[in-house]
């Protein structure tokens, strides 16, 4: 079953996993840094259930939790996307949204 999930990881490990992913959209952590290997992404994946069960393990991937869940997302990832205008205690469809502002394919859809 496919499946789509937010994560806070680095462009070089995104690189590593995309080959496995049946899509995926990201944003540059900060729009104003320059894109290397360590650079922080928000990354969208929509992969089978076996691909974000890999990824939940990897500790350079730190999975957010679920949009539509009340759950806050964690402090480290409040400060990666800052520049993007996140806050802390706010969800990831409210971090989602604002992050839309600058990549729309990236806003939590439901059909």
């Amino acid at each position: 079953m496919q499946g789509r999930t937010y994560y806070l990881t680095t462009l070089q490990a995104w690189q590593t996993e995309a080959s496995y992913f049946t899509t995926s959209h990201y944003i540059l952590a900060d729009p104003n840094s320059e894109a290397a290997a360590e650079t922080k992404i928000l990354a969208m994946v929509e992969a089978d259930e076996g691909r974000h069960n890999a990824l939940s393990q990897n500790p350079l991937w730190q999975e957010l939790p679920h949009p539509l869940s009340p759950t806050l997302i964690p402090e480290t990832v409040a400060d990666a996307l800052s520049s993007q205008g996140v806050t802390l205690f706010i969800t990831t469809l409210a971090a989602t949204e604002k992050v839309a502002n600058n990549h729309p394919i990236l806003r939590y859809r439901v059909f």
